[in-house]
């Protein structure tokens, strides 16, 4: 990928996240607003996202595909890569609706009583570890590739 097609991606991206929320944000001000802000975000997130994707499946991303196809790249790899994608992911998912519970449950307790921020905060951080293990466990199925 050249460097031309890299700052037009990033550009396309940009825009993409700036574009919908400035119109959120100097919209006039009604019920209607809400639903033409979610559908400028739509069309422009989606628009960056074909953009990418033309710019990404075409020209040495293909000829690095063949290339990996004739060295002999076998299926045990590609699961491989799968695993280590779904693990980190699983674990994160897993862990974020963990801290969502855990969280909420110290913050209602912590506006009862001040003095167990600490004992609330080793929970949050357990929860939080769940993500740092299934990280660690993808570099290890990394690792081993």
């Amino acid at each position: 990928m050249t460097l031309a097609t890299k700052i037009i991606l990033i550009a396309a991206l940009i825009l993409s996240i700036i574009i919908p929320f400035g119109y959120y944000l100097i919209g006039e001000k009604n019920k209607k607003r809400f639903k033409r802000s979610l559908g400028v975000n739509v069309f422009f997130f989606f628009g960056a996202f074909v953009l990418a994707s033309i710019m990404m499946l075409g020209g040495p991303n293909v000829q690095a595909a063949e290339e990996a196809a004739a060295s002999g790249a076998g299926l045990a790899e590609g699961l491989g890569y799968i695993a280590a994608a779904l693990v980190t992911g699983l674990s994160c998912i897993g862990g974020g609706i963990a801290v969502a519970s855990a969280a909420s449950a110290a913050l209602g307790a912590l506006s009862e009583d001040s003095s167990i921020l600490g004992k609330s905060l080793i929970f949050v951080g357990l929860a939080e570890g769940v993500c740092l293990y299934g990280l660690i466990i993808s570099f290890m199925i990394l690792g081993n590739l």
